[in-house]
């Protein structure tokens, strides 16, 4: 069985950590939107030039855009043995295209990092992400420990900008959520956790929901 996970949670929730963390320890991809958008644009595929012309608009890229993105990265050798989707759906209308790609696929899991508004706050607004490569770094160093470039603040991340982002997708996500709730492959975790013990949650979640989490090169 496939292990098809899609990590939802508010911005400084950590589920790109986590994410990462446990398709590192799956031998499965981590599929961040961010990253996959930049590929198709700096690859200058057909979808990745429609974005770039969009985003030098300075606009929004539209839900086809990003759904053919997705669905162009799902359709790779390596996701066919599962997956972890961090920054999508974002929209009611890439969870119901995201159910057209998957229909012939094994179940999706949903996994939802819920953090008190004031702790999202705090952690936000004391974020550092390398100037190199735009990964987050660890509290506390000043070098990413990716690429070794050197971490900085990053510039919407004052308190206002960090409450506006929280509102807005608390207003957008809301229809996700509702989206997937009654599934009953839906759980939600306390991410305002020590990072291990969210770890532990989110294998346990996993688990409740149906499908194996042991680690790759582990017989089960």
């Amino acid at each position: 069985m496939a292990l098809n996970l899609i990590m939802l949670g508010p911005p400084g929730a950590g589920k790109g950590t986590q994410a990462e963390r446990f398709a590192r320890t799956r031998g499965i991809p981590k599929i961040s939107t961010g990253d996959i958008l930049r590929e198709s644009v700096q690859a200058g595929t057909a979808l990745g030039q429609r974005a770039k012309a969009v985003m030098d608009r300075g606009e929004l890229v539209s839900d086809e855009i990003m759904i053919g993105i997705v669905k162009e990265r799902l359709d790779r050798d390596d996701a066919r043995s599962g997956f972890v989707l961090d920054g999508f759906p974002r929209t009611v209308r890439q969870a119901e295209a995201l159910d057209e790609i998957m229909a012939a696929r094994d179940p999706l899991i949903i996994v939802d990092m819920v953090v008190p508004h004031a702790e999202l706050v705090r952690r936000l607004a004391s974020r550092m992400v390398c100037a190199d490569c735009g990964a987050n770094g660890v509290p506390g160093e000043l070098e990413c420990r990716r690429c070794t470039g050197k971490l900085v603040q990053r510039t919407d991340d004052n308190d206002a900008v960090v409450i506006e982002r929280l509102r807005v997708y608390n207003t957008s996500t809301k229809p996700v959520l509702d989206f997937y709730r009654m599934r009953p492959t839906f759980r939600s975790i306390n991410g305002a956790q020590p990072p291990d013990r969210v770890m532990a949650d989110l294998n346990a979640a996993i688990e409740a929901a149906g499908a194996p989490v042991t680690p790759r090169g582990v017989r089960p």
